[in-house]
């Protein structure tokens, strides 16, 4: 009788393989939400990426939005300066990461997450901490960001975003 690995690697099953790749990149919005995340940001777009667009900074105006009924209107402003409505870049993304570092304000996270939620565009959130960080701190960020991330990781550094980016093929 053979393994399942030896079956699995048998000319029988072949025919069900698929003959290309699948990871072709995706396009993803990567946010910093306050002072400090803004230069991890800045930092980590001089890398080369795939489909990566990174923003440094977000401003809106109007109440916080529940998904398609908002009248809010947002704005992102990318590493170069240049200002885009939050919806087009939202509508564009595979993936919206937002960067935040623990005990700053992260609320920015409920305009971006409802903009995302009414869009089907999945959010990933990244608290990055220092070894210093308090845990009131990093549970006052994580608070902001939990309803509105589908995913969110605790870092611990540029390289954790380097590596977190690598893996979603931005």
């Amino acid at each position: 009788m053979l393994s399942e690995s030896a079956r699995m690697a048998s000319a029988q099953e072949a025919r069900f393989r698929v003959n290309y790749p699948n990871s072709t990149p995706r396009t993803i919005k990567v946010v910093a939400l306050d002072e400090p995340s803004r230069d991890l940001v800045d930092e980590v777009s001089r890398l080369p990426w795939n489909k990566a667009s990174f923003f440094t900074s977000m401003t809106f105006e109007g109440a916080t939005p529940r998904a398609e009924q908002s009248s809010i209107k947002a704005w992102l402003n990318d590493i170069a300066g240049h200002t885009t409505d939050l919806i087009e870049e939202i509508a564009e993304a595979n993936f919206v990461v937002m960067v935040a570092t623990a005990g700053e304000d992260a609320q920015g996270a409920s305009v971006i997450g409802e903009a995302c939620l009414a869009r089907n565009v999945t959010t990933i959130g990244l608290v990055v901490q220092s070894p210093e960080t308090r845990e009131d701190d990093l549970a006052r960020t994580l608070g902001h960001m939990r309803p509105f991330a589908k995913m969110l990781v605790i870092a611990t550094g540029r390289d954790y975003v380097e590596v977190m980016l690598t893996a979603l093929r931005a």
